[in-house]
């Protein structure tokens, strides 16, 4: 594992042990217990969620308590009528003196993170019951698939190349970026890695001898992917232009300080989940305004093409690393408009073939 996800996982077991402190023994319990098989980002997303639970416990149900002072035995007098009265919640509340407005997927994590923790307890026979099994899960309704169109990727690509669309700063930033830029797109569009994965590469990770690269999964696992020559000339421009710059003590060479990672921002470091989206976001602004485009809406864009091309979701689900078929099903709806597609001619109301027999 590289070093970006040495250096995450710490920042996120530090913030483990922050939001531990704020809350009742048994969470602590939970979160040990789930260590073996979970990574830090989950188990900091479930006690996240537990905490909210706890806080409404605390307003609703055990107004003399402090959070802090929350028993399992408290845990165990909870009903299913309670969890259904935190849902509804969870639309509107307030915690740390923050509003917050959960919609349907935001409810449907925290049930989620509700279930892993009375399960666990549940199964070391620490509760009696698991009330969650009584509880359904909040429905949802699938969003529109948000992509860019085969013309739209041509088009992103060429204004990351041109830039003849951006105005002011973004304009005169451009001219050091931009080669970084094209590169980076392509690898979105040309792979379909996550966010999380792209930044976290290293130039070591990069082989040219088979266009493949090492990437760090979610969940911690490496797995080999391959890129088109396409995208491995995107990548040559940028690895050459990029030791040029460190080479000649350029301004933008002289301050990169970070020498593993393969995309680097203009302050010489790795770039950031937020940058790269800020870069992404200000390249589709330019050529399409009215799509919110994202790093992860390239990745969906990569799905649905890698799908009418091979017509084979398994294949799919492979490269993009989901560990179930349905999250690819899920994510990329616009599969099933291409099969409804394919079948219109399948089934035959007349057969004049056989009619003229």
């Amino acid at each position: 594992m590289s070093s970006y996800f040495d250096e995450r996982n710490d920042k996120t077991l530090a913030a483990i042990d922050a939001i531990l402190d704020t809350l009742p023994d048994f969470a602590r319990e939970f979160n040990v217990g789930i260590s073996m098989r979970t990574m830090p980002l989950t188990r900091l997303g479930y006690l996240r969620d537990i905490r909210v639970f706890c806080v409404y416990l605390t307003r609703k149900k055990f107004k003399d308590k402090q959070l802090v002072e929350l028993q399992l035995s408290d845990i165990a007098s909870v009903t299913p009528t309670d969890v259904e009265t935190f849902i509804d919640w969870l639309s509107s509340y307030t915690v740390d003196g923050k509003r917050y407005a959960c919609k349907e997927r935001a409810k449907e994590r925290k049930v989620s993170s509700l279930r892993a923790m009375f399960k666990y307890f549940y199964k070391k026979e620490r509760l009696t019951n698991d009330v969650m099994t009584k509880v359904d899960t909040p429905k949802t309704h699938l969003k529109p698939i948000i992509r860019l169109d085969v013309n739209e990727v041509v088009d992103i690509l060429d204004e990351a190349e041109s830039g003849k669309n951006l105005e002011g700063r973004q304009r005169s930033f451009h001219k050091t970026t931009a080669i970084r830029d094209e590169a980076m797109l392509s690898l979105f569009l040309g792979t379909g890695i996550r966010i999380s994965e792209c930044v976290g590469l290293d130039r070591k990770d990069i082989n040219f001898d088979d266009n493949s690269f090492v990437v760090t999964r979610k969940g911690g696992n490496t797995a080999v992917l391959y890129f088109s020559e396409e995208v491995a000339d995107a990548l040559r421009r940028y690895l050459e232009w990029l030791e040029a710059q460190i080479q000649e003590k350029t301004p933008f060479g002289a301050r990169i300080y970070d020498k593993n990672a393969l995309f680097v921002s203009s302050k010489g470091g790795r770039m950031t989940p937020r940058a790269v989206e800020l870069m992404v976001k200000k390249y589709a602004k330019a050529i399409t305004p009215f799509k919110k485009i994202t790093p992860h809406k390239l990745r969906s864009t990569y799905g649905t093409n890698l799908y009418r091309e091979t017509h084979d979701i398994f294949v799919v689900a492979d490269v993009l690393g989901h560990k179930d078929v349905n999250t690819t099903r899920k994510h990329y709806a616009a599969m099933s408009e291409d099969i409804r597609r394919d079948v219109v001619d399948k089934v035959k109301l007349r057969d004049r073939d056989k009619d003229d027999e």
